[in-house]
């Protein structure tokens, strides 16, 4: 299935339906009176948030949606029916733009989160309404209002607690094959990953947290390179980043300068993403010997300053995941208790 971030749509309200024109006519009244029923109000357009969705791929290839028109008014004073509301359905974690002015209309964070985006039209009215005694027989009636018209941008932004942060081929699918029962496409050339995949990190019986493998960076990501700034918006949403580095990388690269690329883009594209919590995971320490993979990791640390935290792992042989897992798990009880 393809991933799908972001897609433009138009909305139309239905409109409401045109208050009638009637007179009541029995056998043994000729000459009734008015009678003339209101028209029906015009279907809405709703969004509601779907947890079972996670693309917004079904709106790239229709992108003009109507609800449906409120019918016209009937004699004896009958209403017309109301036009059905239309329910668009899209993934949690939907923001929703009016196109034409850049508004943002509603955040869908929640599941089964619903909002308007375009009203429907109000119903006409009938000639019944206007009877007094002065006019005994009106024939105005007012028609139906247009429903509400819109062009929207709708933005997925992915909902995950830990987003994975790294430059490609840095072991980020790897790691979330091991963290989880996720099983993103692992292969060894740059760019495996080309949509987010999202993980459920299970630790201990009760408690689980979701893990986001994000498109691996490249320099000049925050300016659109590579996958770019398309994917970069996703970890805004995240508690806690794991900003994983090749301490072996097969190019021959240095890992401290790999690791700065990736620091300097976070901050180049939102200068928020640096204060958030970041964790340093230094991967694939299986390729070198124990004491060698601890003297690299030691000097990486060093020349980067790091002051943060710091785990060093291997996704393939599973090295260090059980610590990581339960460390995330414990900074991200701490976060909701602070929460309360």
């Amino acid at each position: 299935m393809n991933f799908i971030d972001e897609v433009k749509i138009h909305v139309e309200a239905g409109n409401g339906g045109n208050g009638a024109c009637s007179f009541l006519r029995l056998k043994f009244m000729p000459f009734g009176g008015p009678d003339g029923g209101d028209g029906g109000r015009g279907g809405s357009v709703l969004l509601q948030a779907d947890e079972n969705i996670n693309t917004l791929v079904d709106y790239r290839y229709v992108s003009n949606y109507k609800a449906k028109d409120g019918e016209k008014g009937h004699g004896r004073n009958c209403t017309g029916e109301s036009g059905i509301d239309l329910v668009l359905r899209v993934p949690v974690g939907t923001i929703v733009y009016d196109d034409d002015t850049g508004e943002l209309i509603t955040d869908l964070a929640e599941p089964e989160q619903k909002t308007c985006v375009a009203k429907g039209g109000a119903g006409g009215v009938g000639n019944a309404r206007f009877k007094s005694s002065i006019n005994r027989s009106p024939r105005r009636t007012i028609p139906g209002q247009p429903g509400e018209r819109r062009y929207l941008r709708l933005e997925l932004k992915v909902l995950a607690d830990v987003g994975l942060v790294g430059l490609p081929n840095a072991g980020k699918s790897t790691l979330i094959r091991a963290l989880s029962a996720a099983r993103p496409k692992v292969a060894d050339y740059p760019f495996t990953t080309l949509y987010p995949c999202l993980g459920v990190v299970r630790v201990g019986q009760f408690h689980s947290f979701v893990i986001a493998d994000l498109p691996g960076l490249i320099e000049g990501a925050s300016a659109g390179a590579g996958l770019g700034i398309r994917f970069l918006k996703h970890v805004a949403r995240t508690q806690l980043l794991f900003h994983v580095v090749d301490i072996t990388p097969v190019d021959g690269s240095d890992p401290v300068a790999n690791a700065k690329v990736i620091a300097q883009e976070l901050e180049k594209f939102s200068p928020d993403l640096v204060e958030k919590e970041r964790w340093l995971i230094l991967n694939k320490i299986d390729l070198l010997l124990p004491d060698e993979a601890k003297q690299r990791c030691d000097a990486i640390v060093q020349k980067l300053h790091w002051c943060g935290k710091v785990f060093c792992v291997s996704g393939l042989s599973k090295q260090g995941i059980n610590e990581l897992a339960q460390a995330a798990m414990n900074y991200l009880n701490g976060k909701k208790q602070e929460s309360l």
